[in-house]
């Protein structure tokens, strides 16, 4: 049940309606119309520690700079709660699709001074190292987003996967390709942290950090997204990408396979092999 009076303070204003839309990871979900009869959204905890402070500072920070921001507003946030505007869903388009590519490209277009972010960053609600750190992106990322959850999910993988994900660590420089320098990123854009709404995508539940753009483009390309093909298109008219990106792929997708193998188990298995297999195969 959503604490009703806690929202209401947070929000300066009544409660009328509340609709529970079940439950994600520590927290609960929940549509609200407030008395002024604005929809809002909400995630709710007992109490979630620095997580939903860290989401909200990941939207702010992608929105930051950014006209027309494709990124939801953050009405309101404390340990307990985050609240942004209730986003009606429609179906996505070609038009939304193209539309999203380029305010992608926007964000992305941010450059930052260092790899990892100024907060404590979470992804689901799982810690995840922003130390920033001005090492080149390979070095950064084998550090700060592979190794960690390898250590914590190496009970579901055998020996000679762990070595198989310890090569790729190892051959991190070459695997990498060209350098290219922090940038603002979503840092976890499946499908579902993409809303369609009033004719475009919004993006909401970043794990957002400075690092390198390929990142969000495999992530869409992980679970699949719909007119993904219009997304890229669209992006990379606004901003080239590197020769032999889609090479590159599974080696992007590594870091929330792990993430998916840390917290949901062995079946993320096979797809956390895959990945390293074909990182390695492209290098």
């Amino acid at each position: 049940m959503l604490d009703n009076a806690h929202l209401s303070r947070l929000l300066e204003t009544s409660i009328d309606t509340v609709v529970d839309l079940g439950a994600r990871h520590s927290w609960t979900l929940h549509r609200a119309t407030t008395g002024n009869g604005q929809q809002v959204f909400v995630k709710a905890a007992a109490d979630c520690g620095p997580v939903f402070a860290a989401e909200a500072a990941g939207l702010r920070w992608l929105a930051t700079g950014t006209e027309s921001s494709p990124v939801a507003e953050v009405l309101a946030v404390d340990e307990k709660m985050l609240v942004l505007p209730w986003l009606a869903p429609h179906a996505s388009t070609v038009e939304a699709a193209r539309r999203f590519g380029q305010d992608l490209a926007t964000v992305h277009s941010h450059p930052a001074e260092a790899f990892g972010a100024d907060w404590d960053g979470y992804i689901a609600d799982l810690a995840l190292d922003n130390t920033p750190s001005t090492q080149p992106w390979s070095t950064w990322y084998a550090e700060a987003r592979l190794l960690p959850y390898l250590r914590d999910g190496h009970q579901h993988l055998e020996p000679a996967e762990i070595r198989l994900i310890e090569e790729v660590i190892a051959r991190i420089d070459s695997l990498a390709g060209s350098t290219e320098p922090p940038t603002r990123i979503h840092g976890d854009l499946w499908s579902g942290n993409v809303v369609w709404s009033g004719g475009r995508g919004v993006l909401i539940d970043p794990a957002a950090h400075a690092g390198h753009r390929e990142t969000d483009l495999a992530m869409l390309a992980l679970f699949g997204i719909d007119h993904l093909d219009h997304i890229l298109d669209s992006y990379t008219e606004a901003i080239p990408l590197a020769d032999g990106w889609p090479d590159r792929i599974p080696l992007h997708q590594l870091h929330p396979l792990l993430v998916h193998l840390v917290l949901f188990g062995a079946r993320y298995r096979s797809a956390v092999v895959e990945a390293a297999t074909a990182a390695l195969r492209a290098g």
